[in-house]
């Protein structure tokens, strides 16, 4: 009896202690874009906070945008605390005020002690997000179904050297500035002429050279799917997607950087979440730099921060879209641009599609 009434009080002391951590412990629901991506995202970020937390994150997909944010906000019923999103959409979701601002200066100062704010790159900021990454909408080519070898961007529009179907994203973001630059506009002016009317009908112009051999997808897990499946044999495609399967997955395809859009994704809260503060706790502490820095080791999209990127493994820094190699004629996505366009040049590109 003697032996057994301190292990029974030790039990009893566990058990305790161990319903208070569960009764405490708090889960919040994290929505991204699936597939490699969200693998990286619970690697780097879901895994570590719940072990040090012991907190619970429920991952979600979806397919980008803000129809749904909007919906479980303008209904009393929000159930997304953290979604990760396009910088449009952070901006203009903010200005609708169907996000929280967030208190950026409580952000955690950079490995090598600069404050937040000058550690995180220019523009990744702002009143309602956080950035995470840099990624980079790209195109590629099975190089097993090619005869020749697609170097431009202009290659993407030519289907007299380059014959067989096209897979697009169904939206005419980063289409539209293609179709220019396949039409001969320089990076540097892309938006300027986008921005006349001249300009977007220069674009659906060039679009309807291809209209015909396009195969239209909507989630980032399937161009690399249309490609392996040999139902298209070029198509555009977020980088770290096509990193995953040319790397991990042995893919035969090949990237063409030439005219990469980038652009960086933020984590932003919808307004009236349930779970604010543990939400917040996730976003600060799966922003700091070693976390960034450890995405970067399971997809190639690079780190926000800048003292992240010393951090990154040397194997997997010529895979970032910012490697000076694959960065000679980017497009920065014009946020401001699409905020301001974007539902009437959507309404467009959908009728023109229903044409």
């Amino acid at each position: 009896m003697k032996t057994f009434k301190p292990l029974s009080v030790a039990l009893v002391g566990l058990f305790a202690v161990g319903f208070a951590s569960s009764a405490s412990a708090e889960a919040i629901t994290v929505v991204s874009w699936g597939g490699a991506y969200t693998k990286s995202q619970i690697n780097a970020y879901h895994k570590p906070w719940e072990a040090k937390t012991g907190n619970k994150v429920n991952s979600e997909d979806y397919n980008g945008g803000l129809a749904e944010v909007r919906a479980q906000v303008e209904a009393g019923n929000v159930t997304w605390d953290a979604v990760d999103v396009e910088l449009s959409d952070a901006i203009r979701g903010c200005d609708e005020g169907i996000l929280e601002p967030l208190p950026l200066d409580e952000l955690p100062a950079g490995a090598d002690g600069s404050k937040a704010a000058d550690d995180f790159i220019g523009g990744t900021l702002t009143e309602c997000a956080v950035g995470e990454i840099v990624w980079s909408t790209v195109f590629a080519f099975d190089k097993t179904k090619m005869k020749k070898t697609p170097t431009s961007i202009k290659d993407l529009f030519d289907t007299k050297n380059f014959p067989g179907k096209r897979g697009l994203r169904k939206t005419p973001r980063v289409n539209l500035e293609w179709a220019l630059m396949a039409d001969g506009v320089a990076t540097a002016d892309v938006y300027k002429v986008l921005s006349t009317p001249e300009g977007v009908n220069r674009a659906f112009a060039k679009l309807d050279t291809i209209k015909g051999e396009v195969i239209w997808w909507e989630a980032g897990a399937q161009p690399p799917q249309m490609l392996a499946d040999g139902e298209v044999v070029i198509s555009s495609a977020y980088n770290g997607r096509l990193f995953n399967a040319i790397m991990v997955e042995k893919k035969p395809f090949d990237i063409v950087w030439d005219g990469q859009v980038w652009d960086i994704d933020l984590w932003v809260v919808p307004k009236g979440s349930k779970n604010f503060k543990t939400t917040w706790d996730f976003i600060k502490f799966s922003t700091d730099t070693q976390r960034l820095a450890d995405q970067a080791k399971f997809i190639s999209y690079g780190p926000v921060r800048k003292s992240s990127f010393p951090k990154v493994q040397k194997k997997m820094q010529p895979h970032m879209p910012t490697a000076p190699v694959n960065f000679k004629n980017p497009l920065q996505n014009d946020y401001e641009f699409w905020a301001d366009n974007g539902d009437e040049l959507t309404e467009r590109f959908n009728a023109w599609l229903a044409g």
